[in-house]
């Protein structure tokens, strides 16, 4: 367990936050979730629900974290709060600005009571500028960053995306970085620190090839005229079935054992740095070739000996079966609330001699709550007390 000794507080109800302690603590971090019936955590309540009507995104999204249910409205909430922070010290939260504050738990607050506070704030637009206080979604992030306007095809609309790019690139990953690289320099300094992540400045740093581009010479990327958004052959192609495959054979080498494959050598000297002219004709040339056949013709042609950056679009369904995602243990058996497995989506990153842990899969709302407060010193009037006082839900 490479993280264990991380003990994190997540505040989160958004898929950012969620997903970012998830990672942390299949490396064996110790995450508490703090909850409450009176604020809706959109996880818990997506869809589809196991026999008890609990959310499998959410039995995935938070498994291994204790759940601890807290009116944070309540004044004597913020009291059980910084008594958990003496051990509990980075805090993960994605409120809009000010909201941490106006409830007595922002970092300064915090900070008061340990200095050595790590404490990551996850928000659309950061907690600065005229954007502040703008609520927003995956989709109005990727916008004002200006990926989507040469993501998209020539004349057609920008697609709404299968998964959160601006959330999970842009918050979940970027926030996981900054807890790490502070909670490394607390380990050389003991200084705790605040991490400010807004989604549009990280998928704004995405723009790392044509927005340096444009920043340098000028030159505008539009849609479907650029080498990797479909202004050459690197694209993807229909079937004759109706299927897809994607082709990346962008090198020469590569190219060459695509136009093999395609049985098109007249263009195998053909290259992004031709005309447009060119380009456009070597484009409908592959796009011509595969549909002549079918999705399982071109699988039995671009098989496991063929080495040119040509691969099939698969289903989810199909990429599950698929034997490197089952070489790599990317679905993983999760112990249920009964005793039950369930399948979920294992940890991406492989350690030497480390093994991801997977505990249980998110735990009902307020699971852990008597659990974590006895664990912080409170005795079972003590609790008896805070719930009588609609601390405790």
């Amino acid at each position: 367990m490479i993280l264990k000794g991380l003990k994190i507080l997540d505040f989160s109800s958004m898929l950012p936050g969620s997903l970012t302690t998830k990672m942390f603590a299949d490396y064996g971090a110790d995450i508490i979730h703090i909850e409450s019936e009176r604020r809706v955590d959109f996880m818990r309540i997506m869809p589809p629900y196991d026999h008890e009507r609990e959310s499998y995104i959410h039995q995935h999204i938070n498994r291994s974290k204790k759940s601890l249910s807290l009116n944070i409205k309540k004044p004597e909430a913020v009291e059980v709060i910084k008594s958990l922070i003496q051990e509990y010290d980075i805090v993960i939260e994605g409120f809009r600005p000010g909201v941490m504050k106006r409830l007595g738990l922002d970092y300064e607050a915090l900070k008061e009571v340990n200095p050595r506070l790590i404490y990551c704030s996850i928000t659309g637009y950061g907690q600065t500028g005229p954007y502040q206080d703008r609520p927003g979604h995956d989709n109005n992030y990727l916008s004002v960053a200006g990926v989507l306007d040469y993501s998209r095809l020539k004349g057609k609309k920008p697609v709404a995306m299968g998964f959160q790019v601006a959330d999970i690139a842009g918050g979940s990953l970027h926030a996981a970085v900054g807890v790490l690289a502070a909670a490394l320099h607390r380990e050389k300094t003991g200084e705790g620190k605040y991490i400010d992540v807004s989604m549009v400045d990280a998928v704004f740093t995405m723009n790392a090839l044509y927005g340096t581009t444009y920043l340098t010479s000028g030159h505008l990327p539009e849609a479907e005229e650029e080498i990797l958004n479909g202004g050459t052959f690197y694209d993807y192609y229909k079937t004759k079935d109706d299927r897809y495959f994607s082709v990346g054979s962008l090198e020469p080498h590569f190219r060459k054992q695509l136009c093999e494959a395609l049985d098109i050598p007249e263009l195998i000297q053909s290259t992004f740095n031709d005309s447009a002219y060119t380009q456009k004709r070597f484009k409908e040339a592959v796009k011509d070739a595969f549909l002549a056949k079918t999705f399982e013709e071109w699988l039995d042609i671009f098989n496991e000996d063929f080495h040119g950056c040509v691969e099939p679009v698969l289903t989810f369904k199909e990429a599950c079966d698929h034997p490197q995602i089952a070489a790599r243990n990317m679905i993983v058996d999760v112990p249920g609330s009964n005793g039950n497995v369930q399948k979920q989506i294992g940890a991406a990153i492989k350690f030497d001699q480390v093994e991801p842990t997977y505990n249980f899969v998110g735990a009902k709302l307020g699971e852990h709550t008597e659990e974590i407060l006895k664990q912080a010193g409170y005795t079972t009037e003590g609790i008896q007390a805070l719930k009588e006082k609609g601390i405790l839900e």
